[in-house]
């Protein structure tokens, strides 16, 4: 198991930062960048069962089973993945109990997102290069 860690500054208030990467509306137009069609099931409150989820290659729904292990309003969310979906079914996963998290500091009138999540090491580089897209969409987002 690796650790990424990744941080952008963006130019908006850590509340409207928030909403945009965690909104129903606003989260699939970030997350597009690691599966086109992303969206989620649930809700962010802790200890709450969420799905993330997307169309695979021939359409059928795949993604993962998470929880949320923490969640301070507009300061930190802690995200762990317990078991994907495959063809709509839960299945068990070698990366079962890895941990996303994501922290917002105000800094100026700025918000400093970062990130530090677990990941399979085969995984780490693609991981990284994406969430890179996705925050600097995620700041597209957020400054306009």
């Amino acid at each position: 198991m690796e650790k990424i860690y990744l941080s952008i500054i963006i130019k908006a208030p850590k509340e409207k930062v928030w909403d945009i990467m965690l909104g129903k509306d606003t989260y699939p137009l970030w997350t597009d960048v690691f599966m086109p069609g992303s969206y989620y099931v649930g809700d962010w409150s802790e200890g709450s069962k969420i799905l993330f989820l997307a169309p695979d290659e021939k359409g059928k729904t795949g993604g993962m089973v998470s929880k949320i292990k923490e969640n301070r309003p507009y300061e930190y969310i802690s995200i762990e993945h317990r078991c994907e979906i495959e063809d709509g079914k839960e299945k068990e996963a070698e990366w079962a109990g890895m941990l996303e998290n994501y922290t917002f500091k105000e800094i100026n009138s700025n918000t400093e997102v970062l990130i530090d999540m677990d990941v399979v090491e085969e995984f780490k580089e693609m991981m990284q290069e994406m969430w890179l897209k996705a925050l600097q969409k995620l700041k597209e987002l957020a400054e306009k």
